[in-house]
């Protein structure tokens, strides 16, 4: 898979087979986050790997799921994602500004995870206290994100916006992501 066409082609998934995700190809996205790049180098973020079903449920209750279509963009029982990865600050290496170092490390998980056949959803919207608390996080790490993964089980698609960014479902329930056009988002910097 070129890079230019795993970027394009990458979109958030929500509906899962349930077929299992091997450890080694975890391992592999882990890698993938860890050779990101990190502000002065500290690298201050772990990765808790949440893939036994019970628990996977436990974390399932704590995420919002695609806001503009719910409740129809949550992932029904059967369709939900195998595994998690919950991205956490150390604070013991690093207490603020880790925001640049999760943006790159989970982008290199999204991409690797894509190459690897798999779907995911990058979430933000999620009860930390809640999840800590379930999942008895030590309290020196900050969470801040979670990424849902799985084999996926729709298809999504992006396109140029027409006059909204909301992504919407077709009739044949494919997901539509608009994105603004090149050219309203493209400045060169010239002089006049």
């Amino acid at each position: 898979m070129k890079l230019y066409d795993a970027i394009e082609n990458r979109r958030t998934i929500r509906k899962f087979r349930q077929k299992k995700i091997d450890r080694e190809i975890i391992g592999k996205l882990i890698h993938c986050a860890r050779i990101a790049p990190s502000g002065a180098n500290l690298q201050p973020l772990k990765y808790i790997v949440v893939d036994d079903p019970e628990r996977v449920e436990s974390v399932f209750s704590t995420l919002k799921w695609a806001g503009y279509i719910a409740p129809e963009g949550n992932p029904k029982e059967g369709q939900r994602p195998v595994a998690y990865i919950i991205v956490v600050v150390d604070t013991k290496i690093r207490k603020l500004g880790a925001e640049r170092d999760v943006g790159a490390a989970v982008q290199n998980i999204l991409l690797a995870a894509h190459a690897e056949g798999l779907g995911s959803c990058w979430i933000g919207s999620v009860d930390r206290k809640r999840l800590a608390q379930d999942l008895d996080i030590d309290p020196r790490y900050i969470i801040d994100s979670v990424i849902a993964l799985g084999y996926p089980a729709e298809k999504s698609i992006y396109e140029d916006e027409q006059g909204s960014i909301e992504y919407y479902k077709d009739s044949n329930h494919v997901m539509h992501v608009p994105k603004r056009k090149l050219e309203d988002i493209l400045i060169f910097d010239e002089e006049e």
